[in-house]
């Protein structure tokens, strides 16, 4: 099933910046990101959804968004982040098992056709979505791949940058444009576009398959040093430990 309307946006740069050439697997890249009523993959719920293609230079050529109504209230902080209320949700949004279904379905039909997905910390994405699939009683996915993951990777080849590594941060660092910041299409097309720009600057794996394997390993060192760090400074327990899994956490089945 293929789901996505295409279009042809305006071009991202017309001088791409130098370095390393793209590998031709990014020429052709899908995007995805969530906003949502919280943090908690088990429990929160969608709130707006984007699945877009963006072509070799960063242009967007294919997109569908949605706004779900998630069944519960949105809280204000939540609120504050995207911009959607629990009132516009009500009145404008879709039932969220329509949009779950949809999303999901936009997705499976991107990796069936062999097309790699970036997700900005794509393990609370890709969870917090498998979690609301099981949810509504859809088939969730459950180990999609291959995922690109620029957080994974930035933290991966530029271990020791200091700062703050959220999309904002990431962006401006690295050049890459973004205006409407926790707005789910802008953060998706974002990151899709510092996913190419870390292609140009760091010699990445030849396939996307190997990329997908390496972040899995990556991601795991990275909760641990993470977990580490937490516990030195009295955040965590000592005896506790953040969940590495990517790109899909292990959570618990969702309630409710």
């Amino acid at each position: 099933m293929r789901l996505l309307l295409y279009v042809r946006g305006p071009p991202y740069r017309e001088d791409m910046p130098p370095g390393l050439p793209l590998p031709a697997w990014l020429n052709r890249v899908g995007v995805f990101d969530l906003e949502t009523t919280g943090v908690d993959v088990s429990t929160d719920r969608v709130v707006t959804a984007y699945v877009g293609v963006l072509d070799e230079r960063g242009r967007q050529v294919a997109a569908r968004s949605w706004l779900a109504d998630p069944g519960m209230p949105i809280p204000a902080g939540a609120t504050a982040v995207h911009g959607i209320s629990t009132e516009q949700a009500r009145r404008e949004g879709r039932a969220a098992h329509e949009v779950v279904a949809e999303v999901t379905a936009a997705l499976r039909s991107l990796f069936d056709q062999g097309v790699p997905v970036v997700a900005y910390n794509a393990s609370y994405d890709f969870s917090l979505l498998a979690s609301e699939a099981a949810r509504h009683g859809l088939e969730p996915l459950t180990d999609p791949s291959p995922v690109i993951d620029p957080l994974v990777i930035d933290k991966a080849y530029d271990r020791f940058r200091r700062g703050r590594r959220t999309l904002e941060v990431v962006a401006t660092h690295y050049a890459v444009p973004l205006e409407s910041a926790h707005e789910a299409s802008a953060d998706a097309i974002a990151a899709g576009r510092v996913a190419q720009a870390l292609a140009r600057q760091y010699d990445l794996p030849e396939t996307p398959a190997e990329l997908h394997t390496h972040q899995i390993g990556w991601a795991r060192s990275q909760a641990a040093s993470l977990t580490e760090y937490f516990v030195s400074i009295g955040r965590l327990d000592p005896d506790a430990s953040l969940d590495g899994t990517w790109p899909v956490r292990s959570t618990e089945a969702p309630v409710g």
